[in-house]
């Protein structure tokens, strides 16, 4: 199993010298977006934004493009782009607006831009993903379908590529931070990997009062303050299925090397154990801004912004076995990743597509909470994927993934 690190450029302890980085930010007014915004302006000095993309939130793209001035600004939805142009012609700006999706590749290719910050939620952020590895980027990786679904491909493209990929989500952040610098030896010396997870809002609730969970309620996260996807799949710890898959790719240890504890407090983000027992982890406050920074900063760190961990006011920290038949009942999504990456090639890409349908079906009303893990596995069992060789394959299978996942829904109602 080839890691998706390990080409990474030995460190220097000693250095302090950041070069300036030019950036594209895919997904620039969702929360990850927003947060790395709120780092590079710590930064004037280290970076300058290329590009911005969105989705649909105008009046947010207006005020980064007023604050930033990137040379482009991408609004995936035409209506949207056209009020950001109407807004951007009444300033001085010289930000060009863009309408569709199909410019996204190329603002994450382009040639003039260095890091992509990649923070577009679910599959559709994939394409923009491998085209900055074909280009060699400097790709910070929030967006953790990109790795789900592309798997090796994806890793084929980060080496033929030679793309730097620095992990965002903290739990992976973490274990970055925390494994030694020549990935050569991770296979002799890690004994395994432990991503901890906060258990979300329903950690302590009934197993079998879940059917009654309401959107608002599954959105509430307690630590974190996230998207609407992101928040439900933390509710259900499909973020955390999708995140030991990741892992897998990510630092390439088997399954079997890969483990969840969950840890309430969210101050510890990750773990790394060694054959000697040792265990390396590594400790903050939960803000997004500092896996940011660290991507950012690397092979330096840099300001972040968030608040300092005081340990004589840090909560007592507890950690709770998630095998506990109790947790199992709550979070049977969970055990889906160790399932997938056993399965044949693609697999891991049908669940991620599953869950996605579902999630939104749940949030529309449609469907209750946890029948998105019946849509999961059902969805598993009516859809046997083909080994996936190009992007086109990638799509392919999302878009029967996709359907095969509607057909269940629809037939639940």
């Amino acid at each position: 199993m080839i890691s998706a690190v390990k080409d990474l450029p030995k460190t220097q302890s000693n250095s302090s010298v950041a070069k300036h980085q030019v950036l594209t930010i895919l997904g620039s007014t969702g929360s990850i977006g927003t947060s790395t915004l709120d780092v590079v302006a710590r930064h004037p000095d280290l970076f300058t934004v290329f590009a911005l993309t969105g989705a649909r939130r105008v009046d947010l793209m207006f005020e980064q493009c007023v604050r930033f001035k990137p040379t482009y600004a991408l609004m995936v939805e035409e209506g949207a782009a056209k009020r950001l142009a109407e807004l951007v012609n009444t300033t001085d700006l010289k930000t060009l607006v863009i309408g569709g999706s199909k410019a996204l590749d190329e603002l994450a290719s382009h040639p003039s831009v260095d890091t992509v910050m990649a923070a577009i939620v679910g599959a559709a952020g994939l394409s923009s993903c491998l085209a900055a590895a074909r280009a060699g980027k400097r790709l910070l990786l929030a967006n953790k379908e990109a790795l789900v679904v592309g798997g090796d491909l994806f890793l084929s493209q980060v080496q033929s590529g030679g793309a730097k990929l620095l992990p965002i989500d903290s739990e992976h952040s973490a274990i970055f931070q925390s494994l030694p610098q020549d990935a050569s030896t991770w296979s002799e010396c890690v004994e395994k990997i432990i991503l901890t997870a906060s258990g979300g809002p329903f950690r302590n609730r009934a197993p079998d009062t879940l059917h009654l969970v309401t959107p608002g309620e599954a959105c509430r996260h307690p630590n974190w303050v996230m998207g609407q996807k992101i928040s439900v799949d933390s509710a259900t710890m499909m973020n955390k299925c999708l995140e030991v898959i990741e892992a897998h790719y990510l630092f390439g240890l088997p399954p079997s090397k890969i483990e969840v504890v969950i840890h309430p407090q969210s101050i510890v983000h990750s773990m790394v154990e060694y054959k000697d027992t040792s265990v390396v982890a590594q400790l903050g406050t939960p803000d997004m801004r500092v896996p940011i920074a660290y991507g950012l900063g690397w092979p330096n760190r840099i300001e972040s912004g968030a608040q300092t961990l005081r340990f004589e006011s840090t909560p007592p920290m507890t950690f709770e076995d998630f095998d506990s038949n109790e947790h199992r009942l709550r979070f049977p999504g969970l055990l889906l990743a160790w399932q997938v990456l056993k399965a044949r090639p693609g697999t891991p890409g049908v669940l991620n597509a599953a869950n996605e349908v579902a999630v939104a079906s749940f949030l529309a009303g449609k469907i209750g909470f946890t029948q998105i893990h019946e849509v999961n596995l059902r969805t598993l069992d009516l859809y046997e994927p083909q080994a996936p060789h190009t992007l086109d394959d990638l799509l392919e299978l999302d878009s029967c993934a996709r359907s095969a996942a509607e057909q269940v829904i629809g037939s639940l109602s």
